[in-house]
């Protein structure tokens, strides 16, 4: 019995397997950079792999015992991870000590930076590609990812660079990236009210293994890292 969904090939799921730990650890090592003393930054390094590895161990539990699987309106996936993961991102680290100490320790370049892990979003074009998923959050969270993910690279370097423009264009690049991900959730929330209403194709290759992480993980740590760039802004407002 395989513990991979047959809706896609088996090499596009062990694909996703492999890349999917790739921004948990950058945000450790993001978390390690900004930690000001060598002891903090092999604890806060250690604390956010821990974190990431318990709660997806959490996801991964949860849909195997099917909790996702069954379709409702808000999606149960979002009930149950998204959306308590934001809070606890928002309410929680946002306030924390260390976490304010990390954050005016990193340069803006590096928050900027991180978000090149977003080439990952190219696997919703993947799934659009096998009609797994419907084409217009597909190409919406895919195309709108990727553009995240490289644009960011340009973004970094002129504030590196300490180019006049660049915090007016790092504005502009955060807010098309967060915009990217309300856009995204939106239309996973519109295509599943559809589905549930018509029966037409909506976003359940999102609940199941190991797709399930990507709205598990992706939406609110994004927006958390994005609303940690704007705080960054305005700290140097």
């Amino acid at each position: 019995m395989s513990y991979f969904t047959d809706l896609v090939p088996y090499w596009v799921s062990i694909l996703f397997l492999i890349v999917i730990p790739i921004p948990i650890f950058l945000i450790a090592n993001l978390a390690r950079k900004g930690s000001e003393h060598g002891e903090n930054a092999k604890k806060n390094y250690l604390a956010v792999l821990l974190f990431y590895g318990l709660y997806l161990t959490y996801v991964s539990v949860a849909c195997f015992k099917g909790l996702f699987a069954e379709v409702t309106l808000p999606p149960k996936i979002l009930r149950f991870t998204m959306v308590p993961l934001l809070v606890f991102l928002l309410v929680i680290v946002f306030n924390l000590k260390a976490f304010k100490a990390i954050l005016n320790n990193l340069s803006l370049s590096d928050l900027v930076r991180i978000h090149l892990f977003r080439l990952i979003g190219s696997f919703f074009l993947i799934l659009g590609f096998y009609q797994v998923l419907p084409s217009s959050i597909a190409l919406i969270a895919g195309i709108g990812d990727i553009t995240t993910a490289l644009t960011s690279i340009f973004v970094a370097k002129s504030l590196q660079e300490g180019k006049p423009y660049a915090k007016k264009l790092t504005f502009a690049w955060n807010t098309f990236g967060f915009l990217d991900i309300i856009a995204t959730s939106v239309t996973a929330f519109i295509l599943t009210k559809i589905s549930i209403e018509t029966g037409a194709l909506g976003v359940d290759a999102l609940g199941v293994f190991p797709f399930c992480f990507i709205p598990a993980f992706a939406p609110a740590t994004i927006l958390f890292l994005h609303i940690s760039i704007y705080r960054k802004l305005m700290s140097k407002a």
